[in-house]
């Protein structure tokens, strides 16, 4: 099965959309969607580090994506700017900072149309053990802290009052979202992974009834569109990234007349703060 490649990119598809679909929903709870774009963008300063240091790009993905994340930590125990006005500084920062660095490496061939937006049908046998793998790692982890994250995405100062140091749990998640842009990066590319976390949460949204449905939904969801996106890029020949995200998109106008009041009221789980 897996000498064919149509079928390691819907197994590398589906088992990212496994871990973005319960990712995204904290995503979603903790209105983290531009600091998903910050970790996104910075995949393009890790790749010019990983040619520059000639070291696997994954790792250079993950070690920017994780020094990023803890900038952003740093300049907001220092006060004065607002957690927007920093995501903002360091996302297109961090981007441009990428496109400089490849400008000045003319010895080095890069793809940008492919790491901008993934070639999900060029996924080799490694990289379906490594979305698997790194899957399983974060999905764990997620399932570790899910109830120090679910208290700190209700109320900050409750969880912190119950012993469950939010602050911890909000760098371990940092750390969660850095390794999958860093494993997403060759399947949907840095520009389209955001959309794949916050889209399918954002349709579960209305139909669970509790934070655990909504997350299984919207893997299910995900998992869904990813399908329904490679379908949809052969026979149309359409590019195989974006055509994953449109179907998640159709998916999610699917599913608004299941919206009674879109931001009527409360969403269900935790998303009350």
């Amino acid at each position: 099965m897996l000498d064919d490649f149509f079928s390691r990119a819907l197994l590398a598809g589906i088992g990212l959309a496994l871990v973005t679909g319960p990712l995204g929903c904290f995503v979603v709870w903790r209105r983290m969607a531009y600091f998903g774009d910050t970790m996104a963008h910075s995949a393009l300063l890790g790749i010019a580090l990983g040619f520059l240091l000639e070291i696997d790009l994954t790792a250079g993905v993950f070690a920017v994506a994780l020094l990023v994340s803890l900038a952003l930590i740093a300049l907001e125990r220092r006060g004065g700017l607002s957690a927007d006005a920093l995501l903002g500084i360091l996302s297109h920062s961090a981007l441009a900072l990428g496109l400089v660095a490849l400008a000045f490496m003319t010895w080095v061939r890069v793809d940008l149309m492919g790491f901008l937006f993934g070639d999900i049908l060029a996924v080799s046998r490694l990289d379906v053990a490594l979305v698997w793998g790194g899957g399983a790692a974060v999905l764990a982890l997620l399932a570790l802290l899910w109830r120090p994250l679910l208290a700190a995405s209700v109320d900050e100062e409750l969880a912190a009052a119950e012993g469950l140091a939010p602050a911890r749990s909000r760098l371990v998640f940092m750390l969660m979202m850095a390794l999958v842009v860093a494993i997403a990066m060759k399947i949907v590319g840095a520009l389209l992974i955001t959309a794949l976390m916050i889209i399918p949460a954002a349709t579960a949204r209305r139909f669970a009834a509790t934070p655990e449905a909504m997350a299984v939904l919207a893997a299910l969801v995900g998992a869904l569109a990813v399908a329904g996106g490679l379908y949809g890029s052969l026979a149309f020949d359409t590019p195989s990234g974006p055509s994953i995200v449109v179907a998640a998109l159709g998916l999610f106008l699917l599913g608004l007349p299941a919206y009674p009041a879109l931001f009527g009221r409360a969403p269900s789980g935790s998303d009350r703060s």
